[in-house]
C-alpha cells in the first residue's frame, strides 16, 4: 500500500473512532513504529490530526490545512477525477472554476479542449489554462488569499454575478454524509455560491478523503449540483441522498463514456 493510500485509510479510522493509537496502526500495516509516527506526524503538520500520547485524533476542523500539504495529498485520485470531470466539458464552452487543488486538476485536463472561456477566481487555475493558446481566461477581482492564490470577498462575488455559464466547477473542503457541502472561509463560500446560481450545470470534483473531514461554513447542498465526480463513494447514505436528488455519480469504477466534441 502507498504512502499515501495509507494515510487516507488512517483517516478513515480515525473519523470511525475518534481516535488512532501507534500500536493499532503498525498491527493494522504490519509497518514500523517509526513509520506510523512519520505518517501521523504528516497528517498532524497537515492538520487532518491532532497528536495525542501514544497516537493520534481528530483535528476540529476549524482550520483547513495548508495548501502544498493538500495539493500533495491524494494526487493520483484528483488526477483521475479531472480526467472524468474533463472529459464531461465540450468544447466551445464557457465555465466557472473556484478555488482547490482538484480543481486544477482539472484545469490540466483541458489542457487539450478548444474555444473555452474560463473565469476564475483561482489564480492557479488561471496559470494552467493560460498556456492553452485555445482558452480565454477571465480572472475575478477581489481580495487575494496568499495562502492559495485564491480571490475572495464581496467585490469576487458581485464580479461572478455578472456572468451565466454553461458549467461551474467547483471544489469543497468537506461533505457530511447528509449532502452539506462545507467550507473553511465565508468570503469564499460567498463567491462558491455565486458561482453555483449562475452556471447552467454544476459539476462538484471531491476525492473520497472530503467525507472524512469536518468544515464549519455551509456552502450548498449537494442536491444544487448536477453531477458529482470522484474516486470512490463508499457512502451508502450519500449516494441515496444523489439517487433521491437526480445527481449523477461519476466514480473511478463508473468511468465517464462521454467525450470532448
Amino acid at each position: 500500500m502507498s504512502h499515501s493510500l495509507r494515510q487516507q485509510e488512517i483517516l478513515e479510522i480515525a473519523r470511525d473512532q475518534s481516535r488512532v493509537t501507534v500500536d493499532e496502526l503498525v498491527a493494522r500495516f504490519d509497518v514500523t513504529p517509526q513509520t506510523i509516527r512519520k505518517d501521523l506526524n504528516e497528517l498532524c503538520d497537515a492538520n487532518a490530526l491532532s497528536r495525542v500520547h501514544g497516537g493520534a485524533v481528530l483535528s476540529s476542523g476549524v482550520t483547513n490545512m495548508g495548501y502544498e500539504q493538500r495539493r500533495d495529498m491524494a494526487t493520483d485520485e484528483k488526477q483521475l477525477i479531472g480526467d472524468l470531470c474533463a472529459a464531461h466539458i465540450p468544447n466551445n464552452a464557457s465555465l466557472f472554476m473556484n478555488i482547490g487543488t482538484t480543481t486544477e486538476a482539472v484545469a490540466r485536463a483541458l489542457s487539450n479542449h478548444r474555444d473555452l472561456l474560463v473565469i476564475t477566481n483561482n489564480l492557479n487555475v488561471a496559470n494552467i489554462l493560460i498556456q492553452n493558446p485555445s482558452c480565454e481566461v477571465i480572472i475575478a477581482g477581489g481580495v487575494l488569499r496568499r495562502s492559495d492564490g485564491g480571490v475572495i470577498g464581496e467585490v469576487t462575488a458581485d464580479f461572478v454575478n455578472q456572468f451565466k455559464v454553461d458549467y461551474a466547477v467547483v471544489g469543497a473542503s468537506a461533505i457530511d454524509e447528509d449532502g452539506a457541502l462545507l467550507d473553511y472561509d465565508y468570503r469564499e463560500v460567498r463567491v462558491a455560491q455565486a458561482i453555483l446560481k449562475n452556471a447552467r450545470h454544476t459539476y462538484l470534483v471531491a476525492d473520497r478523503m472530503k467525507l472524512q473531514r469536518s468544515a464549519p461554513v455551509r456552502i450548498a447542498h449537494i442536491s444544487q449540483i448536477s453531477t458529482f465526480f470522484t474516486d470512490v463513494l463508499d457512502s451508502t447514505k450519500l449516494r441515496q441522498v444523489c439517487a433521491r436528488h437526480d445527481v449523477d455519480i461519476v466514480d473511478a469504477s463508473r468511468p465517464p463514456t462521454e467525450t470532448s466534441d
